[in-house]
């Protein structure tokens, strides 16, 4: 396609992606749903799973393979600027006050995981059409670990944003635990990916880029960047200029993560976490959310949808390992972090819904399924078989989420305002 080409079909496509998410948004708002969860599920509709499967040509027109490359690169851009606004918001003190029982729930929901995975490995190894035949067993263990390990950062995000949750001890805690689980599971992945061909150096880069990374923003990023919010302070606002460095800084630090072969998204969630809080916070999510919330987040969510096939998990075999999979994968997260929250002190209630929300994989599962059939560690069959846990791993989130914590939370805030007019 000539560049003319790919710009007509980039607004087509852009069309069809925001018409489908407020659409089904809206449904799964109805049903109890968050908004990410509709962009989830519009992404599979408007994909080869529905729209290709019953209209074909009208598939391939809206959204021709060749366009999806472009597509990919702004899904990239919005998901980085929705996690800088994340970290924007991201209670560091409230972290550092919950800091035992994120590292606890995050070493749980990787640990344990990776022994439940082992166990699936040594036997879908042995399955035909599964993995490839280049794939080693314990590289197929380490895939496995990482997949099941993975949490969807940046749908719990946004489950969080929905929710309310922002800025308080539940939220801080499941976004701390979620942000630490993920990174260990992309250095792993990094691990296979080294193992597997990319070489020692992919596997070092992963490490050193990622561990450097956070350190620097930890240690050092709030001094660095303080003059910032002091100019901000000073004019009452975020002038063109300021936010125009902000936006390179975000680019940059989006660069750095991707290049070490982490993701952009944690790049930009803890340059957002060290910016100086007060008026430059506020003016950067008043300026920055509508943009990235409403045009360019739902592009991320529903770029996987349109290279997945959820038709292919249909033969008894698939679906019996399908089955255990998911059940698997259940007990590995959900029940591992209910258990570490509760071990970590945190009262049942607030230890289940930490379990509901780290259960879900979403977008971050697929990354991780895609990179794996395009780099020939897994087979179509298996890539479906995941996909399928991740999808119904993260619609179970908020329901889940809403009968462990929600409801009772309303209830108690309902009651305490009875006592307080009493």
């Amino acid at each position: 396609m000539t560049s003319a080409e790919l710009s007509v079909a980039f607004f087509l496509q852009m069309f069809f992606i925001l018409a489908a998410c407020r659409a089904v948004g809206w449904v799964a708002r109805r049903c109890g749903q968050p908004q990410v969860i509709g962009e989830m599920i519009a992404g599979v509709l408007i994909g080869p799973s529905l729209l290709g499967l019953f209209w074909p040509g009208a598939q391939q027109f809206v959204f021709p393979p060749e366009s999806l490359k472009t597509l990919y690169v702004f899904a990239q851009l919005g998901i980085g600027l929705y996690m800088f606004l994340v970290g924007v918001e991201f209670d560091t003190e409230l972290f550092r006050s919950r800091m035992r029982s994120a590292f606890s729930v995050s070493l749980a929901g990787i640990l344990v995981p990776f022994v439940i995975g082992t166990a699936l490995a040594l036997w879908l190894v042995k399955v035909p059409g599964l993995f490839s035949e280049k794939t080693r067993t314990f590289e197929a263990i380490l895939f496995l670990g990482a997949a099941i390990a993975i949490t969807a950062f940046p749908v719990l995000a946004r489950i969080v944003h929905d929710r309310g949750l922002a800025g308080t001890a539940l939220g801080t805690l499941v976004l701390a635990a979620g942000a630490i689980n993920d990174a260990a599971a992309w250095c792993v992945f990094a691990v296979v990916l080294a193992s597997f061909g990319g070489g020692t150096v992919v596997a070092v880069k992963a490490f050193a880029g990622g561990i450097g990374y956070a350190l620097l923003m930890v240690l050092a990023g709030r001094k660095l960047l303080a003059p910032f919010g002091r100019a901000a302070e000073a004019e009452r606002t975020i002038s063109p200029g300021l936010l125009g460095v902000v936006l390179m800084l975000l680019m940059l630090a989006a660069w750095a993560m991707d290049a070490a072969g982490i993701h952009a998204v944690f790049g930009g969630f803890l340059l957002g976490a060290a910016m100086p809080r007060g008026l430059l916070a506020r003016e950067l999510k008043r300026q920055l959310e509508p943009l990235a919330v409403v045009f360019l987040l739902p592009m991320f969510f529903t770029f996987s949808g349109l290279n997945t096939r959820l038709d292919m998990v249909a033969s008894p075999g698939l679906l019996l390992i399908a089955g255990v999979v998911l059940a698997a994968s259940i007990v590995a997260k959900a029940v591992a972090c209910w258990a570490a929250a509760r071990l970590a002190g945190e009262d049942n209630r607030t230890a289940m819904a930490v379990g509901a929300l780290m259960n879900a994989r979403g977008v971050m599962e697929l990354i991780i399924l895609n990179i794996g059939l395009q780099k020939g560690i897994i087979q179509p069959a298996l890539f479906s078989v995941m996909v399928l846990m991740a999808v119904v791993t993260t619609l179970m989130a908020s329901p889940l989420f809403e009968w462990v914590y929600g409801k009772k939370a309303r209830a108690a805030g309902e009651l305490d305002a009875l006592s307080s007019k009493a």
